[in-house]
């Protein structure tokens, strides 16, 4: 891996796991260490997800990046950086330029699904392995703390038990056991911190860890003077403080261990996404159906299956027919119909038919796939509202250390003790540690974003997770968006004398030979209900009027008004019925049989099932809802009643809709503050308008082209993920301010205590064990109250 990466035309990012990472200060050094790499045009890291993502550019080198990091004191798991690249879709470094596309597409999706299985995989072995060394290293520092604990603290609180203890055991043999049991607690399970902690202080960086290692040291060093030079202290101070550092020790492994449990169960959402590819794939290959590796499968393969089976890639039915259940995509209950033609979705269960399909995308190309990069690249966001936390950490660390050493020498000088001094100092040090920062901002849009995902919801920015929380009005394309974008027939009224099913057969029969979308929706129609079409000849299509052919021994007409006034015949008995059709949207047109008025047929586009209910939800919390179309104002206009929207621009052409969100922003412009727009579309036409929008949200049914161009992804195509979308925002947003100010509130409240403001007046001085409780105990309240975001649901009653 020591050669240069060729970077793709469109460059994803790399997100690679990075260890050692303990505190908000390691954050701000692995980003800037990363950034100051040649070919890297950007990096930043999640301290959540303990990983670091960058932006590769010209001349970017793994190898270089890597040795970046390890040089500051991190480390890149083996193998991680290739499975890194490879899940990019950036294959192996100098791989042959001259192979043959096909093996290079078959190698590279191979590669790619093989790369995204072990990179779970690993994950989850080194989760397992992390815990359980944790775990290990807690039980033995707890059952060798107990001891200690239980004497020197039990005799300072239970007088009897002190003179108990002094009477059956020496004091200097005492100091000598607790000596050992702490020895073996801070070079045991507590090495870890001085490992990272002391080199990151010597070179001038520290960090969480350092201040362990000082504050632990401290305490342990001044005990060893205690116990074996005592003569070098004052008589007044001659105290140990084994119990102090072992129970430092103690109490960080066990934060430590909540935080990496919460932790794992933050990060589920990528798991449950990973677990629904399916293991292997049904494959015919030279004439028969064999099992392979779902890895295996290639573009243009034939793939089988059975009931209950799930599908392996993304592909389209060639024969049979089925129900699928595809609610871990669009989070629809109800199984989708598929037969001929119907696209299928890798990931997705098939219920009791079978079927064959053509793979069409495979490995890393498939929608499952893409939805875990969307999450992963989700999770690892950096928001906005993280920069002011990186500043803030940026500096905490070494203001702790300085603050201490002044606490320190202030005590010297004006205390009672040197002991004093000391306990004052390394209570600065424990309690300030700012772990609760560093996992403020990024647990919470972690959980936030896998539970956006649960909702079928796909965070393609990070600004978007901040931005969409103070969107004032929200802009919907109508066709494909709002409606299903497809017509359908949707009312047949046939004049007296006439059988509907014989009507609805002869002109079925003429619009088979129509390319017209109208056309298309009354030959579906026929097809639905069973009919049979007729043939058709002396076709004949007139511009502007409509169409005529014969069918048998019937000549039949179908188009608009003007072409039955052509003819001779009269549509107003039929105005009734034309108008109502219009009220609702629908686009009528004339059928004549025989020279007779026949039927009125209306053919719409017909909305899509949560419409309504999505519009709602919107007004529910407290927004403006704005509907854009090329329609005639009074087919847009009918749409907009139906769905509840009271803003419409009609008549609005592709180009045009950029100035229509131009404007609508404008009306917020000259009111009291600027207002903020998304924008709901899933067509190519609507790419400018998601990129003018201040959040666009791409429907995930719609145009790749569309999708690029959004911050949010729907990936189930319904509109009730707008609301959730919003709520999963506002939420989150919530939910980091609220940790925000528990962690800082915190170390603002406890770090002059701990100092001992509070001694001169009321003799409270604070113990370092309790600064370790303190502080393991503000990083599990941070990360317990993001695990809130889990539960987050859409609010229908009252505004915001």
């Amino acid at each position: 891996m020591n050669e240069t990466v060729r970077t793709p035309p469109s460059v994803e990012p790399i997100s690679i796991p990075v260890e050692g990472m303990t505190c908000a200060s390691c954050v701000r050094r692995v980003e800037t260490a990363a950034s100051r790499v040649p070919g890297v045009a950007a990096s930043s890291v999640n301290f959540a997800t303990k990983k670091l993502t960058v932006e590769p550019g010209d001349g970017f080198s793994p190898e270089a990046l890597a040795a970046a990091i390890e040089k500051i004191g991190y480390e890149v798991p083996a193998g991680a950086m290739q499975r890194a690249l490879n899940d990019a879709g950036y294959g192996a470094p100098g791989a042959d330029p001259h192979a043959s596309h096909g093996a290079q597409d078959h190698a590279h999706h191979e590669h790619a699904g093989q790369a995204a299985a072990d990179a779970h995989a690993s994950h989850d072995h080194a989760h397992m392995h992390g815990d359980g060394k944790l775990r290990r290293d807690l039980i033995l520092a707890f059952v060798l703390t107990l001891p200690l604990f239980v004497l020197e603290m039990g005799s300072h609180v239970y007088e009897p038990m002190h003179h108990w203890l002094m009477g059956a055991v020496e004091t200097q043999t005492l100091h000598y056991a607790y000596f050992v049991l702490a020895t073996a607690v801070i070079f045991g399970p507590g090495l870890r911190f001085l490992k990272s902690g002391l080199p990151a202080l010597f070179r001038g960086a520290p960090e969480m860890n350092s201040l362990v290692a000082v504050g632990v040291l401290a305490a342990y060093g001044y005990s060893l003077v205690a116990t074996f030079a005592p003569g070098l202290l004052p008589e007044n101070a001659r105290y140990v403080y084994y119990e102090a550092a072992t129970v430092i020790v103690t109490l960080i492994l066990f934060g430590r261990l909540l935080e990496a449990r919460a932790s794992g169960r933050a990060s589920r959402a990528i798991e449950k996404l990973a677990g629904l590819q399916a293991r292997t794939a049904r494959v015919e290959r030279d004439g028969r159906a064999v099992d392979v590796p779902t890895e295996e499968v290639v573009v243009g393969d034939m793939v089988v299956i059975r009931p209950g089976e799930r599908v392996p890639v993304d592909g389209i039915v060639i024969d049979g027919a089925s129900h699928v259940d595809e609610s871990m995509i669009s989070g629809e209950p109800v199984p989708v119909e598929k037969g001929e033609g119907a696209t299928v979705i890798g990931g997705t269960i098939n219920k009791t038919g079978s079927f064959r399909f053509r793979a069409e995308k495979v490995g890393r190309d498939t929608m499952l796939a893409q939805i875990i990069r969307m999450v992963e690249q989700a999770q690892g966001a950096k928001l906005p509202i993280q920069t002011l936390v990186d500043k803030v950490t940026a500096w905490f660390v070494p203001a702790v250390i300085a603050l201490a050493v002044v606490t320190f020498l202030a005590w010297l000088v004006f205390g009672p003790s040197l002991s004093h001094a000391v306990v004052a100092a390394v209570a600065v040090l424990i309690i300030a540690c700012p772990c609760a920062m560093g996992l403020a901002v990024p647990m919470s849009i972690m959980v936030g974003s896998g539970r956006a995902a649960e909702l079928g919801v796909l965070f393609r920015k990070g600004d978007a997770l901040q931005e969409l929380r103070s969107v004032d009005m929200v802009v919907f394309d109508k066709t494909g968006t709002i409606t299903k974008g497809k017509p359908e027939l949707t009312d047949l009224v046939t004049a007296q004398g006439f059988d509907e099913n014989e009507v609805l057969a002869l002109v079925a029969s003429v619009e088979a030979l129509s390319e017209h979308p109208t056309a298309d929706a009354i030959v579906r129609a026929a097809e639905a209900k069973g009919i049979a079409l007729r043939p058709a000849t002396d076709f004949r299509a007139t511009a502007g009027y409509g169409i005529e052919a014969r069918v048998g021994e019937h000549s039949v007409a179908v188009g608009s008004d003007r072409l039955m006034r052509k003819l001779g015949l009269d549509v107003s008995a039929f105005a009734a019925d034309t108008d109502r059709l219009a009220e609702d949207a629908k686009s009528p047109v004339y059928a004549a049989i025989d020279s007779r008025l026949a039927a009125v047929i209306a053919v719409a586009d017909e909305l899509k099932p949560h419409s309504v209910d999505a519009i709602r939800a919107l007004h529910d919390l407290g927004l403006e809802v704005a509907i854009v179309s090329g329609d005639r104002r009074r087919t847009a206009e009918a749409i907009a009643r139906r769905v509840g929207i009271g803003r419409v621009l009609a008549e609005v052409l592709p180009e045009g809709k950029v100035e229509a969100i131009r404007a609508l922003r404008g009306e917020g412009e000259r009111s009291a503050r600027s207002r903020k727009l998304a924008f709901v579309g899933d067509g190519i036409n609507d790419a400018p308008a998601l990129a003018e929008a201040d959040v666009g949200v791409a429907v995930g049914t719609g145009t790749d082209v569309a999708i690029e161009s959004a911050d949010v992804v729907l990936s189930g195509g319904s509109l009730a993920g707008v609301a959730d979308a919003i709520a999963v925002s506002r939420g989150t947003i919530r939910n980091i301010k609220e940790n925000l100010f528990w962690a800082f509130g915190y170390n603002v409240a406890l770090i002059p205590v701990a100092a001992g403001v509070l001694y001169p007046a009321f003799g409270i001085q604070l113990s370092p064990m309790i600064g370790a409780g303190a502080m393991a105990f503000s990083s599990v309240f941070v990360v317990a109250n993001a695990l809130r975001l889990k539960t987050v649901r859409v609010k229908r009653e009252g505004a915001r």
